[in-house]
């Protein structure tokens, strides 16, 4: 009787030099890191999501443009400036702002100095709606991450986060 053989490994093509992680391969606990930051990012989002929806009928990305607007100068940016500061696509914003239009929270403008660039300002109503989400905004904050790290974590926290955000 004979033994099978082990089949012969498949031949892998050779990485190129450029495609290689810097430091190595990825291990298996660094990816569980990973993943444990992306669903906590997902979660926390969520959560923070629902309580705006459920209390102000406001989407988390709709708060986030009306927040940027409520902290410039004015309560206006230049939507290209607003598409820097929130973390959506120049069209996906644009369609945002769309919404937030239709809703009275938010008008365009026309930029003296420059006859293509708009302003994204806050209307009354804009204002109006900012204020009253921001304590359920914050309170999320706090119970959802805040209430979970004392303040050694939150410092260390902060350090890799700004490590992580460095160009």
């Amino acid at each position: 009787m004979t033994v099978p053989s082990a089949a012969p490994p498949v031949p892998q093509p050779p990485v190129p030099p450029s495609a290689e992680p810097v430091g190595g391969p990825v291990t298996a606990a660094e990816l569980t890191v990973w993943r444990t930051l992306l669903r906590a990012q997902v979660k926390i989002s969520s959560r923070l999501q629902a309580d705006l929806l459920a209390d102000h009928d406001l989407a988390l990305g709709s708060y986030d443009v009306l927040t940027h607007l409520g902290e410039a100068p004015d309560g206006r940016l230049r939507m290209n400036d607003l598409a820097d500061r929130v973390l959506l696509s120049r069209s996906g914003l644009t369609r945002l702002v769309d919404r937030l239009q239709r809703d009275g929270l938010v008008c365009r403008e026309s930029c003296s100095s420059d006859a293509r660039g708009l302003y994204a300002v806050l209307t009354p109503a804009g204002w109006e709606r900012l204020a009253e989400a921001t304590p359920t905004y914050q309170r999320g904050v706090r119970e959802y991450v805040l209430s979970r790290l004392d303040e050694n974590d939150l410092r260390v926290f902060g350090a890799i986060l700004d490590r992580l955000a460095a160009d």
